[in-house]
């Protein structure tokens, strides 16, 4: 049997792909995180499959579930939030899965930035405005950084910087950011992107870490930094210009 870690998207029910949503509802047994994971689409597990919620679990508690599923012959749905390639903690549990001769697939999803973006209605990536984008997290417990990873690496190089896990800890975040960005710099805070309750904050980073703490966004929240937020204007795309030369 396979267990699938499937993007359940950043939390909007309709926000998880074709395949996932597929894999979801032919899977006996679910294993997702219940902050994190909306009750509609939970709804979409096959009548009778086991949910398990792994919310409280360690990985140890997680791991024999999902061999314990496998040995009893039966497909798991492992809900991942957003997408799975970015902070879901797949790593390690795919180790541990290799290790007890348990396959595994990734089916991927929408990620929060990009759900992010689309609250803020903008392109990450304008031409002439931003071209790059570092997706990277607070430190404060958590896991440490690797070496060259520092906020103040990614603040001094430039361009869009967007930040998970950060958002309970802004006003720290703002002043690292400080240190290499000017005050005048734009910042968005979307939190819950594409549910109902979502919360868009725009500013700079001089009022921006004011907002969230007036607006109480304590998590599952993403900060957006860089010129690119919110702006109209920009290059045009060298894709579509008309001196292009196309075949």
């Amino acid at each position: 049997m396979t267990v699938r870690f499937v993007g359940a998207g950043p939390g909007a029910p309709d926000l998880i792909t074709v395949r996932g949503l597929r894999a979801l509802a032919t899977s006996p047994v679910c294993l997702y995180a219940g902050s994190l994971v909306p009750e509609e689409l939970l709804g979409q597990c096959p009548p009778g499959a086991r949910r398990v919620d792994t919310a409280r679990m360690t990985l140890d508690e997680i791991t024999a579930s999902l061999v314990e599923a496998h040995e009893a012959g039966h497909d798991v749905a492992r809900l991942c939030s957003g997408d799975p390639s970015v902070f879901s903690a797949v790593a390690e549990q795919t180790r541990r899965l290799d290790a007890a001769g348990v396959p595994w697939e990734i089916v991927p999803g929408v990620p929060a930035f990009a759900a992010a973006a689309a609250a803020l209605r903008t392109e990450l990536t304008v031409p002439g405005v931003g071209q790059s984008v570092v997706l990277t997290r607070d430190a404060a417990n958590a896991t440490p950084m690797p070496p060259g990873e520092s906020l103040d690496v990614w603040a001094a190089a430039g361009g869009t910087l967007v930040l998970h896990l950060a958002v309970q800890r802004c006003a720290s975040v703002v002043e690292t950011l400080l240190r290499h960005r000017s005050a005048s710099e734009p910042v968005a805070v979307v939190a819950r992107a594409s549910r109902d309750d979502e919360v868009v904050l725009r500013g700079t980073l001089a009022d921006i870490a004011e907002q969230v703490e007036a607006a109480d966004v304590r998590r599952t929240a993403v900060i957006v930094v860089g010129a690119v937020v919110g702006t109209s204007d920009g290059d045009e795309s060298h894709l579509y210009s008309a001196t292009r030369a196309r075949p």
